[in-house]
């Protein structure tokens, strides 16, 4: 058990220093990011793996939206007419975008004025997240 206890001990020593050098590589590589609300240290190491080096593989504003899984595809049937998100696109990504559209939702005032204003239109927390979620992404 003592030997369990050590490794334990040492391994999140060692989580702590890679934590530390991923926030300074993050900082250098994308200081203005790292300053908008609901992005963390590992949300932008998501998005830098993603774009990686060559941001010139994004050439349009579909590209990206289709990258990130937030173009709209039709889904209807019968007489709904509605839209849904593509499926398609980097599953981390996603997952991350999704995090930082929760995180403005609950905290960001320009979010949640946004949110009351698309509720008081008729529209669902689940059909408003992919338009916030297409706002951050541009």
């Amino acid at each position: 058990m003592r030997a369990l206890a050590r490794r334990w001990l040492a391994l999140q020593k060692e989580i702590q220093v890679h934590e530390v050098e991923l926030e300074s590589k993050a900082r250098e590589k994308a200081p203005e990011l790292m300053k908008s609300h609901g992005i963390s240290t590992q949300t932008l190491a998501e998005m830098l793996i993603l774009f990686g080096d060559k941001l010139e593989r994004i050439r349009s504003e579909a590209a990206l939206a289709k990258l990130w899984e937030v173009c709209p595809a039709p889904a209807s049937g019968g007489k709904t007419n509605r839209m849904r998100l593509n499926l398609g696109g980097n599953r981390h990504a996603i997952a991350a975008l999704y995090l930082v559209a929760i995180v403005c939702m609950r905290d960001d005032k320009k979010s949640k004025t946004y949110v009351f204003r698309r509720s008081a239109e008729g529209k669902t927390r689940r059909e408003i997240l992919p338009c916030l979620k297409w706002h951050i992404v541009r």
